[in-house]
């Protein structure tokens, strides 16, 4: 019987010898997978919402500008070059994000003309930016996406006056 205690002792140490707790290591990778899954699958917005938030700056920027806001104009135009930003870091693997640079040089020559509080040089730069906009369009195959000069504000709720 003593024989028979010793064995189950000696079995159940072994047992328990032999169970190697999860290392740090391994919890640490468990928690790298985890968030790298997380990641992966989280929330990423689309080429799309990049776009229509870029029209909707390029429409407040036109009103910014006939109203000599200069202040809210240089306030849209850093909005739009986020979006611009945001679809080179999320949308990295769509076509269009490829021939997205051709939007640089009409930016540029709008804001110097922001910049230089010159109206003149705004509604030219402004009709080369929205050109721009356009051929980029055509250029990748959305045609049918025609963007503007805005003829009325939809933004009822926002004076673009200069303050």
């Amino acid at each position: 019987m003593k024989f028979s205690v010793l064995v189950c002792i000696i079995f159940f140490i072994l047992l328990f010898a032999c169970h190697q707790p999860v290392s740090n290591n391994q919890l640490l990778q468990n928690k790298i997978d985890s968030l790298e899954h997380a990641v992966t699958n989280g929330y990423k917005p689309g080429f799309g919402e990049f776009m229509s938030g870029i029209q909707v700056h390029h429409a407040k920027l036109w009103f910014a500008g006939k109203n000599k806001n200069w202040k809210l104009a240089g306030f849209e135009m850093k909005e739009i070059q986020e979006a611009l930003d945001g679809i080179k870091q999320y949308c990295a693997d769509r076509s269009e994000t490829k021939v997205i640079g051709m939007i640089d040089a009409s930016m540029d020559s709008l804001s110097i003309a922001i910049q230089h509080k010159n109206v003149v040089q705004f509604n030219s730069g402004y009709l080369l930016f929205t050109a721009t906009c356009n051929n980029c369009h055509r250029e990748t195959g959305h045609e049918f996406n025609v963007i503007t000069i805005p003829a009325n504000s939809p933004f009822s709720n926002q004076d673009f006056k200069a303050q």
